[in-house]
């Protein structure tokens, strides 16, 4: 836990942010201390929120001159406690949510980091652009907490992560100079590209005060729902599928029928759209500019899977509202796995080829820890990253999981590291994760990523403790 800030910091801070920039009010210190999920409690003495990228920086240089810790906050929406202060002092993004310019010639827009990942989405729709990130927390999540977790989303497969659609960036070094790399340049080879040292630090390097995006030519959606009886099959049907679409595959989700029992029992107004034996579903997205070529390439891709014996069943959404009720499905496995119980949930990613191996192995594996254990396995097949929860067993009389969650945990993280994957696919690191990656990266890696934060950060003011201890 950090200490405390001196009174001399905090009578200084109100000065500087003035009434509307700062709060000490007990109930909103406590629910910038609580993540979503309220699965752990942090602690702040001082919530400062900045109103413009000058005053972010003289805060930010207050705290140095103080040595005082912080932790930046956008939606509070984060996964592996990297966003919940642990007696730091919180700098609350949100009231810096500006648009600041739209540029569709461009194809790009700047927005400040507060601003919601809906409005982000609202702007560009305006253009008659689109911006892609799509994810289930984006009418909370903050555009500044998307890019220091580099978040992934439902259409990675086609236009990458958070980082992918960063042109540039606005930051508050912890020294309180201000980077203004705002450019709307696609290409720019003038040495070190400091926007992808940022986008992914967690807070842990500097201060994202706004950033300039790529936009997107608007597209027309074709949303493919699909039963499938193995996850070999899901792997050739993806393969399948991109020869058909290339491209134009914009999202490819693998979804276990235990996972559409469970939402449908506990969602009210939820039904599955094709009941089946089988052990998968996959929901796919095929864009273009035009509906009807959505359409075609998702019916051709659908017909060569069934002739191939990929595809036991398939129904293309006839309207926007059945395609919003296939996603729906998938949007709420997460809030559905409270049925049953204790949820020990992993991001984990894996090389394509090998996911159906990988589940396989990491299965029987925990099951000679914990044999009644059950599994919900769903995810963005589409770029390797699976949500990988072990679950209590259905109807078990006596809660089982929770006293070998530490056994559980180190067991799938070694065998994700077998298969050649990653223990953090799009969640991030923060607190939750960052010893258990020290362990099992490189220590070169380890060692440079000191470097870089004792070198941007000889204070360790900035967010300490999340990504890499120091």
């Amino acid at each position: 836990m950090t200490s405390p800030p001196p009174p001399a910091f905090l009578t200084a801070a109100k000065d500087l942010l003035g009434p509307k920039g700062w709060t000490d009010d007990p109930e909103k210190l406590s629910a910038a201390s609580t993540p979503w999920r309220g699965t752990y409690q942090g602690e702040t003495p001082f919530i400062a929120r900045p109103a413009s990228t000058q005053e972010a920086a003289a805060f930010v240089k207050l705290c140095a001159a103080h040595r005082v810790a912080m932790t930046p906050q956008g939606g509070n929406t984060g996964l592996v406690d990297g966003g919940t202060p642990h007696g730091e002092v919180c700098v609350s993004m949100t009231r810096m949510n500006a648009v600041r310019e739209v540029d569709p010639f461009n194809n790009s827009m700047v927005i400040e980091a507060g601003a919601t990942l809906v409005a982000a989405q609202e702007t560009a729709e305006k253009a008659n652009r689109l911006f892609p990130l799509a994810l289930g927390s984006q009418g909370t999540a903050t555009l500044g907490g998307l890019i220091s977790t580099n978040a992934g989303g439902v259409a990675v497969l086609r236009y990458g992560m958070m980082r992918d659609l960063i042109l540039g960036l606005e930051v508050v070094l912890p020294s309180g100079q201000i980077w203004d790399g705002l450019s709307g340049l696609r290409k720019n080879n003038t040495g070190y590209d400091l926007k992808h040292l940022f986008a992914g630090a967690e807070g842990t390097l500097g201060l994202i005060t706004a950033a300039t995006f790529k936009l997107f030519p608007k597209v027309q959606r074709a949303t493919g729902w699909v039963v499938v009886e193995t996850a070999e099959d899901v792997v050739k049907l993806l393969a399948l599928v991109r020869d058909h679409a290339g491209d134009s595959v914009t999202s490819f989700e693998i979804i276990p029928a235990n996972a559409v029992s469970m939402v449908v029992a506990d969602i009210p107004g939820t039904r599955d759209p094709l009941p089946a034996n089988a052990e998968w579903r996959v929901l796919i997205e095929i864009s273009q500019p035009r509906a009807e070529q959505a359409e075609a390439l998702l019916a051709a891709a659908l017909e060569a899977g069934a002739e191939a014996g990929l595809v036991q069943d398939a129904a293309i959404a006839a309207s926007e509202t059945q395609a919003k009720a296939f996603w729906n499905i998938r949007e709420t496995i997460p809030l559905s796995k409270r049925a049953y119980g204790t949820a020990l949930n992993q991001d984990i990613s894996v090389p394509i080829s090998r996911i159906p191996a990988f589940i396989a192995a990491c299965n029987a594996n925990v099951r000679k820890l914990v044999p009644p254990a059950d599994f919900v396995i769903f995810g963005h097949v589409g770029d390797g990253n699976l949500h990988y929860s072990v679950v209590e067993p259905a109807g078990a009389s006596t809660p089982v999981l929770k006293q070998h969650e530490a056994a559980v945990t180190r067991t799938v993280f070694d065998t994700v590291m077998e298969f050649g994957g990653s223990i953090s696919a799009e969640h991030g690191v923060g607190r939750l994760k960052r010893d258990e990656l020290a362990r099992l990266r490189p220590p070169a890696a380890t060692d440079a990523m000191r470097a870089i934060k004792k070198a941007l950060d000889p204070l360790n003011i900035m967010n300490p403790g999340r990504v890499v201890d120091v």
